[in-house]
């Protein structure tokens, strides 16, 4: 999902904050200790109930082995029985000064972790999580053992334990294009027929495109050149692929002939880190031509992608604060502030009518991040009260007696048994950093580098070790014209003068963006430009079926003239900011078990697709047997095509999108199917119903009916299913399930008045009413005339 033009607003987490113009050192000094708190109550609880285990399930106070639990797909690659928190988080513990912890955690890691393990892994995932880990540790073991006093047993053990990895990840890259696989086994590599893996096609641009940092600082730090020329080659590939006309690289591309599978562009999960890594190779290793190569993106990116102050497909690994080019990072983040009015966290994702669209909160740090990038490129104190929202938010409601755990829907506040490395490597980083002062700091943070994981990399790798031989990048030239920021910092004095104002101007513009806090009116007609490829209108057409309306520009009487550019398609943006904040309307539906012993009795609340079959459009809804996929997830070759054909297939969210699996499901026969969540406890009692949307892919071949059920409803299908084998049901809209009665006109309600000793009339006027429907009202009086009782008949 994230590797699509999703017209959504890719986000992760931040909460609410009040403006203010001052924060004493006090007050400084209080919140930072606050900071190392919730730090040593996320990192003990991993320690003491998790460790060695990858990562801690705050939730049952256990640690997440792979394997041990239920498999939640793609996300378990991140886990190799390699103690990924631990070494996630060892440079965190240095930047927090807690020396006597981060030296425990160094003879820990090189006591007892392996990387020989037969586990399938991601590339990316363990290239910046795990190998950034090692690399950041060793260099700061390397820095306390020359400074004397601590870590004088350090023989580089994490060093090699690096290299140990690289080698590890290696067999990758063994591709015709030299863009490296997705997935490698630790143990047995890509090829092998023990691997388990090797058969992927594609990869993501990010995936492909984050390796320079870890890969050259690595190759740097051992002298093993190899490294270094694997990553430069994949950044080559990606640079010689993107569409020559418009300097825009797509989000997924084959990784044995270089073509791209999806040509969609954007800056958001699945491309965003490979922009950082261009910017940030250039720092780090001194060679113009990634810087060259940024700014022909960032050009490109501003040209047709930029939507101030939103970028399409936008998510907060946003290369504006590095560069320096400011304006745009601080109308993004003001606009993320007004967002999270209504929310305590941030949604993992929400539409550009600023609705919620995917209300996960997985505990991300990138908006910690980008506060603590705006507060030193301004000097404005208002970013020190967002960070401490954002504390104060963590520890309010993330909160719990094993740790933080993630939320699974902002919309209630639920939690999910999960707390990912990040959170301790990166957030705690961040927030600690925004709240202390060089001089309190145990190493001077300019010497330093962040990777996209925040882990320490030395910025004298470009000098102190020069790249290998034959490591140089050729520059192609053709690049765009130097402003400004092309080969400058952010925060000079000469750009930005160290004055909070600049910052405050550019926020009061867009201090009611979603219209909250002022009276609703329709926003003007704004212009955007979308990158539309010669091989079709796939964009166009997904963001039509979310029910944003795209007319082209030709239909406007602007005066503009029309500027021509080969498959790119100048349209303007008409939205309208709602009177109301609410949700989309979502039609209820439901599954009603209707075959003995149920009969229409067991009825689940279920939500709708917006694509397949529009049930809304059949009287009697749609009526099948039940019939379980194999796999369950539906996200391979159907084993079970015989079972399944003519049945309404119950397969199990996650691995891959629903509209994959619906295909895969009606090709083998299905006609209908039954998505279950596979978030444990969810319900449609406690989150709010979603309509499930494609893959941006068109999706006019899906002709079967879908329906989600969530994970409670799920239990009780799935139960039916095992005990009774053959169980009916019917897929309807709620209002029109069996047994409910619809009332199509108002029901009448007839008063009678009468003395206490009128029963027999009484009696026969009841009848008469009776008969004739409605409700009854009988009012009774005594001799006198006061009001004896009143009742009412249905």
């Amino acid at each position: 999902m994230m590797c699509r033009i999703f017209l959504i607003i890719s986000l992760v987490g931040w909460t609410r904050c009040q403006e203010s113009q001052h924060m004493t050192p006090e007050e400084k000094s209080i919140i930072r200790d606050r900071v190392v708190e919730m730090f040593d109550h996320a990192y003990g609880s991993y320690m003491k109930y998790a460790y060695p285990a990858d990562e801690l399930m705050p939730l049952s106070c256990k640690g997440r082995v792979r394997g041990q639990e239920p498999n939640r797909g793609d996300i378990d690659d991140s886990l190799g029985k390699f103690s990924l928190t631990l070494i996630d988080t060892l440079d965190t513990l240095v930047v927090l000064n807690k020396l006597d912890e981060f030296e425990d955690g160094v003879k820990k890691a090189v006591a007892d972790v392996r990387l020989d393990n037969d586990v399938v892994v991601s590339v990316f995932e363990t290239n910046i999580r795990v190998l950034g880990g090692l690399l950041g540790a060793h260099v700061m073991a390397d820095l306390l053992r020359q400074r004397g006093g601590r870590m004088q047993w350090y023989k580089d053990e994490l060093l090699n334990m690096a290299t140990e990895l690289g080698h590890r990840l290696l067999p990758a890259f063994n591709t015709t294009s030299g863009l490296p696989y997705p997935k490698v086994n630790l143990r047995y590599g890509v090829q092998n027929r023990l691997s388990r893996t090797g058969t992927e096609s594609d990869t993501c641009t990010a995936c492909a495109g984050t390796m320079i940092l870890e890969f050259a600082a690595l190759s740097r730090l051992s002298g093993e050149a190899v490294f270094e020329e694997h990553a430069r080659k994949a950044l080559d590939v990606l640079w010689e692929r993107r569409q020559k006309g418009s300097d825009l690289v797509g989000t997924v591309i084959n990784i044995h002939n270089g073509e791209w599978v999806r040509r969609d562009s954007g800056v958001g999960a699945g491309i965003d880190s490979y922009y950082e890594y261009l910017m940030k190779a250039y720092i780090l290793l001194g060679d113009k031509v990634f810087l060259e190569r940024f700014n022909t993106h960032y050009s490109a990116i501003m040209k047709y992608i930029s939507q101030p102050p939103l970028l399409l497909n936008v998510h907060m690994h946003n290369p504006t604060v590095l560069r320096g080019d400011l304006k745009p990072a601080i109308e993004t983040h003001e606009m993320l502030y007004q967002v999270t009015k209504q929310h305590k966290f941030l949604p993992e994702a929400f539409t550009t009518e600023f609705r919620v669209h995917w209300g996960q909160h997985l505990l991300r740090p990138e908006f910690a991040e980008s506060t603590y990038y705006l507060y030193k490129a301004t000097g404005d104190p208002y970013y020190l009260r967002v960070g401490q929202s954002i504390a104060e938010k963590l520890n309010a409601y993330a909160r719990v007696p094993c740790g933080f755990a993630a939320v699974q829907d902002v919309r209630t506040g639920m939690h999910e048994d999960r707390m990912d490395s990040f959170f301790l490597a990166e957030m705690f980083k961040y927030l600690y950093l925004l709240f202390t002062e060089k001089t309190q700091l145990p190493i001077d943070m300019d010497d330093y580098i962040f990777t996209t994981e925040a882990h320490l990399l030395p910025v004298s790798l470009s000098t102190a070790q020069p790249s290998c031989q034959g490591n140089k990048t050729e520059s192609h030239g053709g690049g765009p014209e130097d402003d400004l920021f092309t080969h400058t910092c952010p925060s000079t004095d000469t750009l930005f003068p160290n004055n909070p104002s600049f910052a405050k101007s550019i926020r009061d513009s867009y201090k009611y963006l979603t219209g909250v806090g002022r009276a609703v009116h329709t926003s003007p007609v704004r212009e955007i430009e979308l990158p539309l490829h010669d091989s079709g209108m796939e964009p166009v057409e997904f963001l039509k079926s979310m029910g944003i309306s795209l007319t082209p520009l030709s239909d406007f009487s602007t005066g503009d003239t029309r500027r021509e550019h080969k498959g790119v398609y100048r349209v303007k943006l008409v939205a309208e900011v709602s009177q109301t904040l609410d949700e989309e309307v979502v039609v209820p539906h439901v599954v009603q078990l209707i075959s003995p012993p149920f009969l229409g009795r067991t009825v689940l609340t279920a939500g709708p697709a917006k694509f397949g079959l529009d049930l809304t459009k059949r009287e009697h809804g749609v009526k099948g047997s039940l019939a379980k996929a194999s796999p369950y997830t539906a996200c391979g070759p159907v084993e079970n095509p015989a079972e399944l054909k003519g049945h309404i297939a119950v397969a199990l969210r996650g691995d891959c999108m629903f509209a994959a699996k619906a295909r895969r499901l009606q090709e083998a026969g299905a006609t209908g199917v039954i998505f279950i969540d596979h978030h444990k406890g969810s319900s449609s009692e406690e989150t709010p119903l979603f309509q499930m949307v494609g893959d941006g892919d068109s999706t006019a071949d899906l002709t079967l009916p879908l329906v989600f059920l969530f994970s409670r409803e799920g239990a009780v299908l799935t139960a039916a299913l095992e005990e009774h084998r053959n169980v009916d049901v019917l897929l309807l809209p709620k209002e029109r399930q069996l047994g409910h009665v619809k009332t199509d006109k108002p029901m009448g309600i007839s008063i009678k008045l009468r003395l206490a000793e009128d029963q027999d009339e009484q009696e026969e006027e009841v009848e008469e009413a009776a008969s004739g429907g409605g409700s009854i009202v009988e009012i009774v009086l005594d001799e006198g005339g006061e009001l004896k009782r009143d009742t009412t008949e249905p």
